[in-house]
């Protein structure tokens, strides 16, 4: 049939129709290639999961960042090519499900692939879960509680412990129920803790103190310090302040465990309760305890910015009456603008220098040292060196080195030893104490 007659035989507008026929094919072709995609992701995702209870060979700890990569990966693929919010969920449950087969076969000492469920998986089920419809999030309810059934590796609790950021109030309570029952009926003390220890992280999470408070006196029997800050904490999230603060006054006095978290829930107590007495009280406290520009901020809060100089003369004074040395006087001395208090700081409390405090003492040495205070900053090199020298610490002789070169170069520009060793005296005492440390004497000739 010639061109001309088979437009004779198409009828008006089946151009049109035909088109459109054609590009809905099309259309379809393209819809359909990132569903096959995607289905070809969850299947190669399924088989890794299944190749993982057939390992080749126990992963070493040097190689486990590798690994822990290679597993990120199966979790990235998912994250970008799983649409069904639902099916996320089902897969990265999947992934923890296999937590005997991945941690069971390596050494995760350094903890990288333990960090892959507390991070990557945790937060691409909170994502997936986030999205579930509200049938959805019941069916969310479960697959955690089918996947806590066992718990070996204890990375399961994690979905557990996040579910307050994407399931409902209801479908919580529900899981609490069934946790209960499991406690109730279970023999084993231990598994019988681990139901309880769930029921009370889903307590925390919607806030009701009331349960979180029995259950926990029933999973410890006798409270302790710890028992009394974890309950108080929750009554202050469900906002009763009295109750946090009945629960606080029963840690015995003189008990300094978990302090910063007690006073932490006690400032926080004060506030609401507007005990402002009180909440300046412990702030001075917390203050002397270790005094930094930070806490004092805290105290100038309350009392106000006009209290600053008072405050810093007046711990002055304090420190400089003290006959025992703390590092971080001596550095909030110097963050206060005190330079020659914190200098003779320094120098009267020499022999208190701990050279043991490498993390420390050097910046406190480059400050007096930029300051110009020649003699505070040659004892602090004086006992990081000694420090080094007296351990024979062969590994830090490189330092020594620096620390004695400097001290050489410092030695000029003291003008007064006061009653201290001078320069020359105290390398004449490293000679004669270390001088067979070949290796230190080495490294110190080659920085001439």
């Amino acid at each position: 049939m010639s061109d001309p007659q088979r437009e004779q035989k198409i009828h008006p507008g089946q151009e049109d129709l035909a088109e459109r026929s054609t590009m809905t094919k099309a259309g379809k072709t393209e819809v359909n290639r990132p569903i096959a995609e995607e289905k070809e992701i969850i299947r190669r995702f399924k088989r890794k999961l299944a190749g993982l209870k057939r390992p080749l060979r126990f992963i070493h700890w040097g190689e486990t960042s590798e690994y822990a990569r290679g597993l990120s990966l199966l979790l990235e693929d998912i994250r970008t090519s799983v649409t069904d919010p639902l099916t996320g969920v089902q897969l990265v449950a999947a992934f923890f499900e296999a937590d005997e087969d991945i941690l069971g076969h390596c050494d995760d000492s350094s903890g990288h692939v333990g960090d892959l469920f507390r991070c990557n998986g945790r937060d691409l089920f909170v994502a997936y879960a986030s999205r579930c419809s509200d049938w959805e999030k019941e069916a969310v309810a479960d697959i955690l509680l089918e996947l806590n059934l066992k718990n070996d590796y204890g990375v399961r609790d994690l979905l557990v412990d996040c579910v307050g950021e994407c399931l409902d109030e209801p479908v919580i309570r529900r899981m609490i129920a069934e946790f209960q029952r499991r406690a109730k009926a279970e023999k084993n003390k231990d598994k019988k803790t681990r139901h309880l220890m769930l029921v009370e992280s889903l307590a925390r999470q919607i806030r009701d103190a009331e349960l979180f408070e029995k259950t926990r006196t029933i999973s410890w029997g006798k409270l302790s310090t710890a028992a009394f800050i974890d309950i108080a904490e929750v009554w202050l999230a469900a906002g009763d302040v009295e109750k946090a603060h009945f629960w606080i006054k029963k840690i015995p006095e003189g008990d300094n465990f978990l302090a910063d978290e007690r006073d932490s829930l006690l400032l926080e107590i004060y506030r609401r309760q507007g005990d402002r007495e009180k909440l300046i009280e412990l702030l001075y406290r917390k203050f002397r305890d270790f005094r930094c520009t930070e806490r004092l901020q805290a105290l100038l809060d309350v009392l106000g910015k006009e209290k600053q100089d008072e405050i810093i003369d007046q711990e002055t004074a304090r420190i400089l009456e003290d006959t025992s040395f703390r590092v971080s006087d001596a550095e909030f001395l110097l963050a206060s603008g005190k330079i020659s208090e914190a200098a003779d700081y320094i120098v009267r409390n020499s022999e208190q220098l701990d050279g043991r405090e490498y993390d420390r003492l050097p910046p406190l040495a480059e400050q007096m040292e930029s300051k110009g205070r020649s003699l505070a900053a040659s004892l602090i090199y004086r006992s990081l060196l000694s420090s080094i020298l007296d351990r024979a610490c062969a590994k830090a002789y490189s330092h020594g080195a620096r620390y004695l070169r400097k001290l050489d170069a410092l030695s000029a520009a003291v003008p007064d030893w006061q009653d201290l060793q001078d320069h020359e005296t105290f390398t004449e005492r490293l000679y004669f104490q270390h001088g067979r440390k070949k290796s230190f004497w080495s490294k110190y000739e080659t920085l001439k």
